[in-house]
């Protein structure tokens, strides 16, 4: 079953459910920044969001410095934002 990208109207309706995150330049992707106390609480952020997104088989791209952790939520096999993205970013604002 193909994973089907998200329309305008569907991305501008996720967003305004998700304060914080952005929609990046390309358009195909939401991201978001976040500063945690330490270097133990970014990781450990991390490693929550990475047990949940094994399960989901969907994983973000981020970077990682000390407590700081930028999130880019895309679906690459839909060609942009879908479901999945939507779920994983309200994954990780419920356990910020």
């Amino acid at each position: 079953m193909a994973i089907e990208p998200l329309n305008a109207a569907e991305i501008d309706a996720a967003l305004a459910e998700l304060p914080g995150w952005a929609l990046a330049g390309d358009g195909k992707a939401i991201e978001r920044a976040l500063t945690f106390a330490d270097f133990n609480a970014a990781f450990g952020f991390m490693t929550r969001v990475a047990l949940y997104a094994d399960k989901a088989d969907h994983h973000p791209e981020w970077f990682n410095v000390y407590n700081k952790v930028r999130v880019r939520l895309t679906t690459h096999d839909a060609g942009g934002l879908s479901t999945r993205d939507v779920a994983m970013a309200r994954f990780i604002d419920a356990i910020v």
